[in-house]
C-alpha cells in the first residue's frame, strides 16, 4: 500500500514542502496539513502501518528520523532534535517507541 492509497498527493507535497527548513517539524501540524487528522480510524492506522517500516507494530526512533521519506520519497529526514520531540509527543507509556493506539492518539489530539 501507497501512501497516496490514503492520502492525496498534493496535500502530501505542501505538507512535507511546509517542513522542508531544519528544525521546522511539528508532527501535530504535520498530521494536520497532510490530511491525516481528517481521516478514519481504519485510514490512520494504515498510515501506520506504512511507516513501520520493519513491520514490528512500533515506529521507533529510527524509522521516525525517515517519517517525511515515508510520505514520499522527497522528504527529508528530520533532526535528533525533530525526532525525540516527535517520540516524546506520541510515546505515551514511555516505552522508547510509538505503538498504533498512541499513534491514533497522536494524530486525534493534534
Amino acid at each position: 500500500m501507497a501512501m497516496t492509497d490514503v492520502l492525496s498527493a498534493e496535500d502530501i507535497k505542501k505538507a512535507v514542502a511546509a517542513f522542508a527548513a531544519a528544525e521546522s517539524f511539528n508532527c501535530k501540524k504535520f498530521f494536520e496539513l497532510v490530511g491525516l487528522k481528517k481521516k478514519n480510524h481504519e485510514e490512520v492506522k494504515k498510515v501506520f502501518h506504512i511507516l513501520d517500516k520493519d513491520k514490528s507494530g512500533f515506529i521507533e526512533e529510527g524509522e521516525l528520523k525517515f517519517v517525511l521519506k515515508g510520505f514520499t520519497p522527497n522528504g527529508r529526514p528530520l533532526s535528533d532534535k525533530e525526532t525525540k520531540a516527535f517520540l516524546t509527543a506520541g510515546d505515551k507509556d514511555g516505552d522508547g517507541k510509538i505503538g498504533i493506539d498512541e499513534f491514533t492518539s497522536l494524530v486525534a489530539e493534534s
